[in-house]
């Protein structure tokens, strides 16, 4: 997508971290800019540090009615949406499938699987029937593998996610949308202090995000460059192949070993 004619950008989660960095990466290229957020006090620091760059949107991704109010407002004020970035989540609470509380599984997955479908119904068919669009939606490294304990729900989440993207890229193609999934691996954000803040369970609250020196300055300017080329997987780690790579080597082996059903 020529990000010179986007008309209007709707991020989501976008007061801070990833999100904020994706806003100020596709506001320095022109494009105005929707931040919602479920924080108030986040979005109101975000608006008033960027006076005249974007638009709040106080919003809770779970909240379908809430959505079509946020479309109807945001469209108003800046018209159509051309990009939406659904990007709000919070993060794993660490415990494994054995242990974990059935109310904090249905959290997780809510807000980081169900959350973004609600985004792509709200917008996503008027992209299409306009024929032009592209939709970024905000999954995981562990969206990709899950070979450690504690991830839990999120990596159940976030390989929706990646399935997702996958199905509404190839549906969404003929008519000219675009669609990527961004798959981070650590970068050092607020994400603890948001998924507390919204009720989640952290195994260890106090411990500090650890980033791995990808800033997410360093996303969001990765995210426009795969709106504008229309990329479907945006990787910030490339370090991290060799994490992916043994359960992509081991389904092949699978398809390749196995005996004829018949």
């Amino acid at each position: 997508m020529n990000l010179s004619d986007a008309r209007h950008a709707f991020i989501t989660g976008g007061a801070s971290g990833i999100g904020l960095a994706i806003a100020d990466a596709l506001a320095a290229r022109g494009v105005p800019v929707t931040v919602a957020d479920v924080d108030r006090e986040a979005l109101e620091a975000v608006l008033a540090s960027r006076a005249g760059r974007a638009r709040g949107q106080r919003l809770d991704t779970r909240d379908r009615a809430g959505w079509a109010q946020a479309k109807r407002e945001a469209e108003a004020a800046l018209g159509p949406v051309d990009i939406l970035v659904n990007n709000a989540g919070i993060a794993p609470d660490g415990r494994d499938f054995a242990e974990m509380d059935p109310e904090s599984f249905d959290r997780i997955v809510a807000i980081n699987l169900t959350g973004v479908f609600n985004g792509v119904s709200a917008f996503a068919g008027d992209m299409r029937a306009r024929g032009r669009g592209h939709i970024v939606n905000t999954s995981s490294l562990a969206g990709l593998t899950s070979p450690f304990p504690g991830v839990g729900a999120y990596a159940v989440a976030k390989f929706g996610v990646v399935a997702m993207s996958e199905g509404l890229r190839t549906e969404l193609a003929p008519y000219g949308v675009g669609v990527s999934v961004l798959c981070p691996g650590l970068v050092a954000t607020n994400l603890p202090q948001t998924t507390l803040k919204l009720g989640g369970q952290l195994r260890d609250p106090s411990a500090p995000m650890q980033g791995s020196g990808v800033t997410a300055e360093a996303v969001g300017e990765l995210v426009a460059r795969a709106i504008a080329a229309n990329q479907l997987y945006v990787i910030t780690h490339p370090e991290l192949w060799p994490a992916v790579e043994p359960r992509l080597t081991a389904i092949r082996e699978a398809f390749l070993g196995s005996s004829d059903p018949g």
